[in-house]
Protein backbone atom coordinates (compact mmCIF):
# COMPACT_ATOMS: atom_id res chain seq x y z
CA UNK A 1 0.00 0.00 0.00
CA UNK A 2 1.16 3.61 -0.87
CA UNK A 3 0.03 6.86 0.25
CA UNK A 4 1.01 10.80 -0.58
CA UNK A 5 0.57 12.72 2.88
CA UNK A 6 0.25 16.40 3.19
CA UNK A 7 0.87 17.65 6.63
CA UNK A 8 -1.11 21.04 5.81
CA UNK A 9 -3.73 18.72 4.85
CA UNK A 10 -4.37 16.22 7.29
CA UNK A 11 -3.48 18.59 10.04
CA UNK A 12 -6.55 21.12 8.90
CA UNK A 13 -8.54 17.79 8.86
CA UNK A 14 -7.21 17.00 12.55
CA UNK A 15 -7.92 20.79 13.50
CA UNK A 16 -11.69 20.68 12.18
CA UNK A 17 -12.83 17.44 13.36
CA UNK A 18 -11.66 18.46 16.88
CA UNK A 19 -13.34 21.99 16.32
CA UNK A 20 -16.69 19.98 15.56
CA UNK A 21 -15.78 17.72 19.08
CA UNK A 22 -15.38 21.01 21.24
CA UNK A 23 -18.58 23.12 20.10
CA UNK A 24 -20.43 19.70 21.32
CA UNK A 25 -22.47 19.29 24.63
CA UNK A 26 -20.28 16.17 25.66
CA UNK A 27 -17.71 19.02 25.28
CA UNK A 28 -19.65 21.26 27.14
CA UNK A 29 -20.55 18.89 30.18
CA UNK A 30 -16.93 18.01 30.25
CA UNK A 31 -15.29 21.59 30.63
CA UNK A 32 -17.89 22.54 33.49
CA UNK A 33 -16.15 19.30 34.83
CA UNK A 34 -13.16 20.15 35.06
CA UNK A 35 -13.84 24.00 36.04
CA UNK A 36 -14.73 22.01 39.58
CA UNK A 37 -11.19 20.38 39.74
CA UNK A 38 -8.43 22.08 41.96
CA UNK A 39 -5.44 23.94 39.89
CA UNK A 40 -2.61 22.69 41.56
CA UNK A 41 1.22 24.40 42.04
CA UNK A 42 3.44 23.33 40.27
CA UNK A 43 5.18 21.80 42.85
CA UNK A 44 2.22 20.18 43.97
CA UNK A 45 2.08 18.81 40.61
CA UNK A 46 5.73 17.41 41.28
CA UNK A 47 4.85 16.07 44.08
CA UNK A 48 1.18 13.74 42.46
CA UNK A 49 3.87 12.73 39.85
CA UNK A 50 6.14 11.32 42.34
CA UNK A 51 3.46 9.92 44.59
CA UNK A 52 1.31 8.15 42.02
CA UNK A 53 2.74 8.95 38.14
CA UNK A 54 -0.90 7.52 36.98
CA UNK A 55 -2.69 10.02 38.23
CA UNK A 56 -5.15 11.47 35.74
CA UNK A 57 -7.44 13.81 37.97
CA UNK A 58 -7.41 14.54 41.72
CA UNK A 59 -9.35 16.29 43.86
CA UNK A 60 -9.40 16.25 47.98
CA UNK A 61 -12.21 14.28 49.83
CA UNK A 62 -15.52 16.48 49.73
CA UNK A 63 -14.20 18.20 46.34
CA UNK A 64 -15.24 14.34 45.18
CA UNK A 65 -18.31 14.22 47.33
CA UNK A 66 -19.74 17.29 45.64
CA UNK A 67 -19.11 15.94 42.32
CA UNK A 68 -21.11 12.76 43.41
CA UNK A 69 -18.20 10.05 44.11
CA UNK A 70 -17.10 8.86 47.27
CA UNK A 71 -13.33 7.76 47.97
CA UNK A 72 -13.09 4.11 47.88
CA UNK A 73 -12.01 2.42 51.74
CA UNK A 74 -8.40 1.88 52.19
CA UNK A 75 -7.26 4.01 49.63
CA UNK A 76 -4.22 6.24 50.22
CA UNK A 77 -3.89 9.78 49.56
CA UNK A 78 -1.70 11.94 47.83
CA UNK A 79 -0.08 14.14 50.17
CA UNK A 80 0.48 18.15 49.18
CA UNK A 81 0.39 21.25 50.59
CA UNK A 82 -1.74 23.65 51.25
CA UNK A 83 -1.18 26.94 51.84
CA UNK A 84 -2.20 28.73 55.90
CA UNK A 85 -3.87 31.95 54.91
CA UNK A 86 -4.72 34.49 57.85
CA UNK A 87 -7.98 36.72 57.26
CA UNK A 88 -8.02 39.89 58.84
CA UNK A 89 -11.47 41.98 59.65
CA UNK A 90 -10.37 45.11 57.97
CA UNK A 91 -13.19 48.76 59.13
CA UNK A 92 -12.96 51.26 56.56
CA UNK A 93 -12.56 54.33 57.94
CA UNK A 94 -15.76 56.72 59.10
CA UNK A 95 -18.27 54.06 57.74
CA UNK A 96 -19.15 50.48 59.71
CA UNK A 97 -18.27 48.51 56.34
CA UNK A 98 -16.37 45.64 57.44
CA UNK A 99 -14.05 43.94 54.78
CA UNK A 100 -12.31 40.80 54.65
CA UNK A 101 -8.72 41.12 53.55
CA UNK A 102 -6.15 37.65 52.86
CA UNK A 103 -3.30 37.74 53.72
CA UNK A 104 -0.24 36.08 52.25
CA UNK A 105 0.59 32.31 52.98
CA UNK A 106 2.13 32.17 56.65
CA UNK A 107 2.90 28.75 56.90
CA UNK A 108 2.03 25.18 54.40
CA UNK A 109 0.28 22.34 55.63
CA UNK A 110 0.28 18.15 54.49
CA UNK A 111 -3.44 17.74 53.11
CA UNK A 112 -4.76 14.76 51.04
CA UNK A 113 -5.92 14.42 47.43
CA UNK A 114 -7.43 11.22 45.43
CA UNK A 115 -7.11 10.04 42.05
CA UNK A 116 -10.28 9.34 39.98
CA UNK A 117 -9.22 5.75 40.12
CA UNK A 118 -9.71 5.76 44.40
CA UNK A 119 -13.14 6.93 43.35
CA UNK A 120 -16.75 5.11 43.27
CA UNK A 121 -20.27 6.42 42.15
CA UNK A 122 -21.61 8.88 39.77
CA UNK A 123 -19.68 8.44 35.97
CA UNK A 124 -18.21 12.11 35.04
CA UNK A 125 -18.57 13.46 31.75
CA UNK A 126 -16.17 12.37 29.23
CA UNK A 127 -14.87 13.48 25.91
CA UNK A 128 -15.50 11.04 23.63
CA UNK A 129 -12.56 8.88 22.51
CA UNK A 130 -13.80 5.60 21.12
CA UNK A 131 -11.56 2.66 20.40
CA UNK A 132 -11.06 1.93 16.89
CA UNK A 133 -12.15 -1.37 15.88
CA UNK A 134 -11.55 -3.74 13.10
CA UNK A 135 -8.90 -4.85 11.25
CA UNK A 136 -5.91 -3.42 10.12
CA UNK A 137 -3.67 -3.82 6.95
CA UNK A 138 -1.44 -6.98 7.03
CA UNK A 139 1.94 -6.91 8.24
CA UNK A 140 1.30 -3.37 8.90
CA UNK A 141 1.90 -3.68 13.07
CA UNK A 142 5.00 -5.67 12.48
CA UNK A 143 6.41 -3.32 10.12
CA UNK A 144 5.79 0.03 12.66
CA UNK A 145 7.24 -2.65 15.37
CA UNK A 146 10.27 -2.46 13.07
CA UNK A 147 10.59 1.01 13.04
CA UNK A 148 11.17 1.26 16.60
CA UNK A 149 13.54 -1.52 17.26
CA UNK A 150 15.57 0.44 14.76
CA UNK A 151 15.69 2.88 17.15
CA UNK A 152 16.71 0.62 19.86
CA UNK A 153 13.56 -0.22 21.83
CA UNK A 154 11.96 -3.85 22.18
CA UNK A 155 8.25 -3.30 20.77
CA UNK A 156 5.61 -6.43 21.72
CA UNK A 157 1.87 -6.76 22.96
CA UNK A 158 1.48 -7.18 26.59
CA UNK A 159 -1.38 -7.62 28.78
CA UNK A 160 -0.18 -4.52 30.77
CA UNK A 161 -1.80 -5.53 34.38
CA UNK A 162 0.21 -2.83 35.27
CA UNK A 163 -1.05 -0.03 33.96
CA UNK A 164 -4.56 1.38 32.38
CA UNK A 165 -3.06 2.70 29.00
CA UNK A 166 -3.38 1.31 25.85
CA UNK A 167 0.45 1.33 25.49
CA UNK A 168 3.15 3.04 27.26
CA UNK A 169 6.93 3.64 25.89
CA UNK A 170 9.67 3.59 28.65
CA UNK A 171 13.26 5.11 27.51
CA UNK A 172 14.86 3.84 30.78
CA UNK A 173 14.10 0.57 29.73
CA UNK A 174 13.87 1.38 25.94
CA UNK A 175 10.46 -0.16 25.93
CA UNK A 176 7.46 0.20 23.92
CA UNK A 177 4.48 -1.86 24.87
CA UNK A 178 1.05 -2.22 23.17
CA UNK A 179 -2.29 -3.67 25.17
CA UNK A 180 -2.91 -7.30 23.45
CA UNK A 181 -6.32 -7.29 23.61
CA UNK A 182 -7.06 -4.00 21.47
CA UNK A 183 -8.65 -4.59 17.86
CA UNK A 184 -6.15 -4.97 15.48
CA UNK A 185 -6.98 -1.13 14.33
CA UNK A 186 -6.38 0.39 17.47
CA UNK A 187 -3.31 -1.41 18.04
CA UNK A 188 -2.29 0.21 15.04
CA UNK A 189 -2.89 3.42 16.25
CA UNK A 190 -1.51 2.58 19.64
CA UNK A 191 1.95 1.96 18.32
CA UNK A 192 1.71 5.16 15.94
CA UNK A 193 1.54 7.06 19.14
CA UNK A 194 4.48 5.44 20.93
CA UNK A 195 6.20 5.38 18.15
CA UNK A 196 5.61 9.53 17.97
CA UNK A 197 6.91 9.45 21.85
CA UNK A 198 9.86 7.66 21.00
CA UNK A 199 10.79 9.42 18.01
CA UNK A 200 10.22 12.95 19.66
CA UNK A 201 10.16 12.92 23.13
CA UNK A 202 13.16 10.98 24.50
CA UNK A 203 14.87 14.09 26.55
CA UNK A 204 12.17 14.05 28.71
CA UNK A 205 11.56 17.38 28.83
CA UNK A 206 8.22 18.36 27.22
CA UNK A 207 5.08 19.41 28.58
CA UNK A 208 2.92 16.10 29.02
CA UNK A 209 0.18 17.67 27.60
CA UNK A 210 1.99 18.70 24.57
CA UNK A 211 3.87 15.48 24.74
CA UNK A 212 0.70 13.49 23.95
CA UNK A 213 -0.84 16.24 21.28
CA UNK A 214 2.65 15.60 18.94
CA UNK A 215 2.41 11.49 19.78
CA UNK A 216 -1.08 11.41 18.77
CA UNK A 217 -1.27 13.68 16.04
CA UNK A 218 1.86 11.75 14.72
CA UNK A 219 -0.80 8.39 15.12
CA UNK A 220 -3.14 10.49 12.98
CA UNK A 221 -1.25 11.24 10.10
CA UNK A 222 0.65 7.56 10.20
CA UNK A 223 -2.95 6.20 10.59
CA UNK A 224 -4.46 8.34 7.56
CA UNK A 225 -1.77 7.48 5.04
CA UNK A 226 -2.37 3.86 5.38
CA UNK A 227 -6.17 3.99 5.66
CA UNK A 228 -6.88 4.07 8.78
CA UNK A 229 -9.65 6.54 10.45
CA UNK A 230 -8.46 7.33 13.70
CA UNK A 231 -10.57 10.49 14.11
CA UNK A 232 -13.59 8.92 16.65
CA UNK A 233 -10.00 8.28 18.87
CA UNK A 234 -7.78 11.67 18.00
CA UNK A 235 -9.88 13.87 18.35
CA UNK A 236 -10.94 12.95 21.88
CA UNK A 237 -7.55 12.46 22.92
CA UNK A 238 -6.19 15.45 21.82
CA UNK A 239 -8.68 17.39 23.53
CA UNK A 240 -8.67 15.63 26.88
CA UNK A 241 -5.04 16.16 27.32
CA UNK A 242 -4.50 20.19 25.76
CA UNK A 243 -8.07 21.34 26.93
CA UNK A 244 -9.13 24.80 26.24
CA UNK A 245 -11.14 25.22 23.30
CA UNK A 246 -10.52 24.36 19.15
CA UNK A 247 -8.31 27.60 18.66
CA UNK A 248 -5.97 26.54 21.09
CA UNK A 249 -5.70 23.11 20.19
CA UNK A 250 -5.33 24.53 16.38
CA UNK A 251 -2.89 26.68 17.55
CA UNK A 252 -0.77 23.91 19.56
CA UNK A 253 -1.08 21.89 16.19
CA UNK A 254 0.33 24.98 14.34
CA UNK A 255 3.69 25.12 16.57
CA UNK A 256 4.21 21.77 16.54
CA UNK A 257 3.18 20.87 13.07
CA UNK A 258 6.93 20.84 11.84
CA UNK A 259 7.83 18.29 14.54
CA UNK A 260 4.83 16.27 14.05
CA UNK A 261 5.55 16.34 10.28
CA UNK A 262 8.43 15.02 10.92
CA UNK A 263 8.24 12.40 13.05
CA UNK A 264 5.15 10.71 10.45
CA UNK A 265 7.51 11.12 7.64
CA UNK A 266 10.36 9.23 8.97
CA UNK A 267 7.79 6.52 10.07
CA UNK A 268 5.60 6.23 6.88
CA UNK A 269 9.08 6.10 4.99
CA UNK A 270 10.90 2.98 7.10
CA UNK A 271 7.58 1.66 6.64
CA UNK A 272 7.40 1.73 2.92
CA UNK A 273 4.67 4.55 2.49
CA UNK A 274 5.78 6.32 -0.51
CA UNK A 275 5.64 10.62 1.03
CA UNK A 276 5.63 13.95 -0.45
CA UNK A 277 8.65 15.77 -0.89
CA UNK A 278 7.92 19.40 1.16
CA UNK A 279 9.68 21.33 3.75
CA UNK A 280 8.93 19.81 7.36
CA UNK A 281 11.06 22.60 8.47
Amino acid sequence: MSAAISRDDVLTRLAEGIRQLTSSEAWTAWLRMQSRFYRYSFGNTLLIGMQRPDATQVAGFHRWKSLGRSVSKGSRGIAILAPVVRRLQVREEDTEDVSIVAAAPSAFRIVHVFDVADTEGQELPTVPCHPLRGDAPATLFERLAAVGVSRGFTVGLDAMADSRANGDTAFGDRRIRVRDSLAPAQQVKTLAHELGHALLHGDGVIDRALAELEAESVAFVVCEAVGIDAGDYSFGCITTWVGGDADAVEAALRASGGRISGASRTVLDAIGEVTEAEDVA
